[in-house]
Formats: structure tokens, sequence, C-alpha cells
């Protein structure tokens, strides 16, 4: 228990010192002006489009578990969507998400080895949207990153999306068994089974992909709609600061390449990362002064609401020393193969 609220206590802490240092930094003399015309309606408006796609998102999951012939109820799906945020913005590169759907699916009744390929089905799926975007955003939009043209980032983009699906062929028509085999013998045995793990999840993931291809079709556009309405919480804070002759093509455009990048990103949530990256992309978007408070708003509505409702969820089914309980299982495992080991 002692160890949760140290690392909750840690991360509280790290989130307001990055939202203080981001608001002080690009706060200046019209910050206050440019504040007085906002029209809290657009919070209201936010927290709906939130709204939407949290159940967008839960649904999108039902739909995968019913594909991987399992069932679980909408409640259920709630509680997997808010635990990932809860979870993911614990630990360091949002490594925690997974485990916490894998908690809530299992809770829910789902089979550890199907609930493994619907939640690596449910972030291969998030990705694969987000890469399809970016070439269209890259034609639109020039000079997004700093040091690299679009040409260069439309060709990596290009590069990876072909990667991932050859990789997702390969694996259907079990082209890769005999080298998976091949690499598993190759590598230190510590590393032989995590390995071997991956490659059966995802040799699971993508049989899951093909078996139902109308469905995981819905299911993409769940994803995408999903996406598409939490990254709007950034147009409505625009709106309610009177931002209305902008390009929302772009501003779009610039929420899903940014979204993108988090997904690799080392902090805890992307936290740091996103916020800075917002103020680069949209300095020149918003009044004068006010971008670090709309980087702020915009995490505290699309992140911190649902870290602090998967908060609740969390606690309320697994109690409050269920990462102690994790890192023993975990110990006692890692204990388990350092005996056969030495069988």
């Amino acid at each position: 228990m002692k160890k949760f609220y140290k690392r909750l206590a840690l991360l509280i802490v790290f989130v307001l010192a990055i939202s203080s240092a981001v608001i002080y930094f690009t706060v200046d003399i019209n910050t206050i002006k440019n504040l007085t015309i906002f029209k809290p309606e657009s919070l209201a408006l936010a927290i709906f489009f939130v709204g939407v796609g949290l159940f967008l998102d839960g649904t999108r999951l039902m739909r995968l578990v019913h594909i991987s012939h399992e069932n679980i109820k909408l409640s259920e799906a709630v509680q997997v969507v808010f635990g990932n945020y809860f979870l993911a913005l614990l630990t360091p590169g949002m490594t925690g998400g997974a485990v916490a759907q894998l908690m809530f699916l299992k809770h829910a009744g789902v089979p550890v080895g199907k609930a493994t390929v619907v939640v690596l089905v449910r972030t291969i799926v998030s990705i694969l949207f987000l890469m399809l975007c970016c070439p269209f955003i890259f034609m639109h939009d020039e000079h997004i990153l700093p040091g690299l043209s679009n040409a260069h980032l439309l060709v990596i983009t290009l590069t990876i999306v072909l990667v991932i699906v050859l990789v997702i062929v390969g694996i259907k028509k079990n082209f890769f068994n005999h080298l998976a085999v091949y690499i598993a013998r190759k590598l230190p045995s510590k590393y032989r089974r995590a390995f071997i793990k991956v490659f059966r999840d995802t040799h699971q993931a993508t049989k899951l992909l093909a078996s139902s291809p109308l469905q995981m079709m819905i299911a993409f556009a769940e994803s995408g709609l999903s996406l598409m309405c939490i990254y709007a919480v950034v147009p409505c804070l625009f709106f309610g600061l009177g931002v209305t002759d902008t390009d929302w093509y772009q501003v779009m455009g610039r929420m899903i390449f940014l979204n993108m990048l988090l997904y690799f990103m080392p902090t805890p949530g992307g936290s740091g990362i996103a916020e800075g990256g917002f103020v680069w992309l949209f300095s020149d978007t918003v009044p004068a002064g006010t971008v670090g408070i709309v980087a702020v708003s915009w995490r505290l509505i699309a992140e911190y609401l649902p870290f602090l409702i998967g908060f609740y969820y969390t606690v309320k089914v697994f109690g409050t020393d269920f990462l102690s309980r994790r890192e023993m299982k975990e110990a006692k495992m890692a204990n388990a193969i350092e005996i056969e080991k030495k069988k």
C-alpha cells in the first residue's frame, strides 16, 4: 500500500511541476486579457467529446472481445478503458496500461491468453489508424517536426506501415515460424521465453484480425472516431478563446501527430513531452500567453480526468495493494524460473 501511495504522490508532484512550468514559461502580459474572453461552455463541449470518445473506445473493446468468442458488458469495458488511463500514467512509457487492461479483462472473465491478444490488437489498431493518417498530415502541413522534412517523414511513415502490413501477412501465412524458432534458439535463455511469448501473442492477434474482417473494419472505424473525438478537445478549447479563423485540418493533424509520438515516449503517459510538444506546435495558433494554459487544460480533460476515474475503478475492484500483489507474482515467477534453470 505504501508503494502505491508513494508512486501516486510522485506522479501528482511530477504532473503539477510540469503543468506549473509550462504555464509559467508561456504566460505574458496579454494572458489575463485573453482569458477574460474565454467561453465556459467550451469546457462542457470538450468533456462531451471526451465522453463520446471513451464510449466508442469501450464499444470497440466489446467488439474485439466478441471476435475472440468471449463477451463483456459495457460497464466492464468502461472499467478496462479507464483502468488503462490510470496505470498508463502511473508507469513509465505507459507500459502499465496494457497490464491494467489485462487485469480488468481477466476480472471480467476473459481468459488471460485471449485478453492478451485483445489488448495487442487494440493497440495495433490505434497505432495503425494514426500511421495511416500521417501521410495526409505531411502533405498538408509543412515543417511539422524540426530537423526533418515532411518528405522524409512521409517515407518513414509509409515504410513503417508497409512493414506492419508485411509482418501481419507473413505471420498469417506462417512465414516467420521457422525464423522465430531460429532466433529463439540463438537468444540467451533469460530472453527466450519473452521472445516466444511476444511472437505467439502476435500470431494469435493476427489470426484474430483475419477471423472476422467486417467486424475488424467496424472496430477500426470505431477506433478512428474515438481518437478524433478525444483530440477534438483542443478545437473546443480554441473556440472558447475565440479562435475561429484557423486551419482546423492542420490543428487535428498536429494532434494526431503529437499523440502518435506519445505512444513511444518514456515518461508516464508522455507527461512533460505532451505539454512541451503542444506548446511547440500551437504557440502561433492561440492568443498570446494562453498556449501553456490550453496545453494543461487539454491534458487535464483528456488524460487526468479519465486517470482519476480509472483510479476509482482500480481501487474499487482490486484494492490499494494491487501493485504489491502484481509485483509479488512477478517475483515468484522469476524465482521459479531461476530454480528451474538450476535444475
